[in-house]
């Protein structure tokens, strides 16, 4: 389906001409209570879309589009079990992950082995955490474990990464969390450098076990541990974990079957982090607060699969994306989380947005006609007040933000820091800045401050800079779940309406299929240069030369 044929695309085209000669000013003036009305809330999370170039028409007019491109239909369908992942034949089941009643995949409840699934990993994180009466996971020496370093890449690698960082607050002082995904051996050596083999566990983290950066990364942690125990073997055991699918290929590297924690086909990588691949999240933070993490995501799932579109929060979150994406032909989207423990929260969005909806060929295998995923970046604030506010405020094209911030900080770890002086100066940027972006600055106001009047233009902030505000009472397990649900159900709805399939990701196969072939030619005392490009056989003889 050609969705910009739909008369609904047509109204929204029409009713962009209307909004584009208002201004936020106006909006706000004329209604006393916008705040109040275009604010929801789904679980913990306090969504706040005043500041946006909407209307109470546009959001009709948006859920009117979400309903013609089948929406609800395709919601319900993935709730339901069926293959929605058409390219790949593969069910979309991440909500099962933390579901509490059946689920059934081709007929069979799945929830039996998520939750054995679960219990192995609690069993296995609490000996190595040295939980009261668990049976304590002990290195080949007989040494408890002290560092646990996550061995994946992409999702196996940005889930847990941001969420260990997330709540390191209740990791405790006595096991440190690592991560290693680039294949650049300096990564691996700089997360190990200062290890001891005797006193370390791996978590090879890899759906397949033949993922060419982790499995590389794998084997070089492997050769350090038997290098440390004398080529012993048997030490692999009891230094590494799998997550995979693949028994075979674990058994083969030497860990033990007992040591796999296993998932599944229909959970995609990007959207894992509440599977086996959470891990090393569990073993930081513990299985309980693992369990209230999950009970957060069930929150923000049951909302998303319950409500009516037109109060259904991550529905209309996604579907004021797709009007300033598609309506006004803005290109790129920021995520500015005012907390440092989220620093790598923008990070794990852009996969999640981008590898899912970055596509331009839609679900009938035909091109879209429409442009699809924006650009997905940011930092933590205030640090990025000092690097690109510049451009959100001032630059030529608006860049619609979501700011993310806490009533409360997050419990301190040492004495002698005002935290909560802190954390006052942090929410009033948070709030300044939402304000500043929607408002700007007139060129009377600058000029009522006694400005020189060839400064008045660079001190002008023209606002209609929309945001997002999402606030919640603090950062703990449960709501880190609810943040994390609410932006896979807001990236599946944009492919929904897109057209899309967000649950393939064909466009990171080619470079893969390259690398493995030129990885074999810059060894190969038979390259012929006129396999390739002349600049990239330049590029392979280079490094022939600078390493015969």
């Amino acid at each position: 389906m050609n969705r910009s044929e739909l008369p609904q695309w047509s109204a929204l085209a029409e009713h962009q001409q209307v909004m584009r000669v208002g201004d936020l000013r106006a909006l706000f003036s004329a209604d006393t209570t916008r705040a109040d009305r275009l604010t929801w809330t789904v679980g913990d999370l306090t969504v706040d879309f005043s500041k946006h170039l909407i209307s109470v028409e546009t959001i009709d007019l948006l859920v009117e589009l979400a309903a013609a491109t089948g929406v609800a239909d395709r919601r319900d369908a993935m709730f339901a079990g069926a293959r929605i992942n058409t390219t790949e034949n593969r069910e979309v089941l991440h909500t099962a992950l933390r579901a509490d009643s059946p689920v059934h995949a081709d007929g069979t409840d799945v929830l039996p082995d998520v939750r054995s699934t679960l219990r192995a990993m609690r069993a296995a994180t609490e000996g190595i955490r040295g939980a009261p009466g668990a049976d304590r996971w002990l290195g080949a020496s007989g040494r408890p474990i002290e560092t646990v370093v996550n061995i994946g890449i992409g999702g196996s690698d940005l889930g847990p990464l941001m969420a260990v960082r997330a709540l390191d607050h209740l990791r405790p002082s006595s096991l440190k969390v690592r991560f290693v995904s680039n294949v650049d051996g300096a990564h691996l050596d700089a997360a190990i450098a200062d290890l001891d083999p005797a006193t370390t566990l791996f978590v090879v983290a890899s759906k397949t076990f033949t993922t060419i950066e982790t499995m590389t990364n794998a084997r070089s942690a492997r050769d350090w541990v038997l290098g440390a125990y004398g080529g012993d073997e048997s030490s692999i055991a009891r230094h590494f974990v799998a997550l995979s699918t693949n028994a075979e290929g674990v058994a083969a590297f030497g860990i033990e079957p007992s040591n796999m924690f296993e998932f599944w086909d229909w959970v995609g990588g990007r959207y894992s982090l509440d599977s086996a691949i959470g891990f090393s999240l569990m073993c930081a933070i513990g299985a309980d607060a693992f369990d209230d993490m999950l009970a957060g995501f069930r929150t923000v799932d049951e909302h998303f699969r319950n409500e009516p579109l037109a109060s259904n929060v991550p529905v209309l979150s996604a579907l004021i994306g797709v009007w300033y994406r598609n309506f006004w032909g803005w290109q790129s989207h920021a995520v500015l989380p005012y907390c440092q423990a989220l620093d790598r929260f923008p990070a794990y969005l852009q996969q999640l947005d981008m590898e899912s909806n970055g596509k331009q060929v839609g679900v009938d295998g035909q091109p879209v006609t429409i442009d699809t995923a924006p650009i997905v970046w940011g930092e933590a604030g205030t640090n990025g007040q000092h690097a690109f506010y510049q451009l959100l405020h001032q630059g030529t094209t608006p860049v619609p933000c979501d700011l993310i911030g806490f009533l409360r900080p997050e419990p301190a770890r040492v004495d002698g820091i005002d935290r909560e002086l802190h954390h006052r100066l942090l929410f009033a940027n948070l709030a300044a800045q939402a304000e500043a972006l929607a408002f700007g600055k007139t060129a009377d106001e600058v000029r009522s401050e006694n400005v020189a009047e060839s400064l008045v233009a660079h001190k002008t902030f023209p606002g209609n800079r929309p945001s997002t505000t999402i606030t919640a009472p603090e950062l703990t397990p449960n709501v880190l779940g609810q943040l994390v649900a609410f932006y896979e159900h807001r990236v599946f709805v944009q492919g929904a309406v897109w057209g899309i399939n967000s649950f393939d990701q064909w466009g990171v196969e080619l470079g893969k299929v390259l690398a493995t072939r030129i990885g074999a030619e810059l060894s190969d005392e038979s390259f012929d240069p006129a396999l390739h490009d002349s600049s990239t056989s330049s590029l392979i003889e280079r490094f022939r030369a600078a390493n015969p």
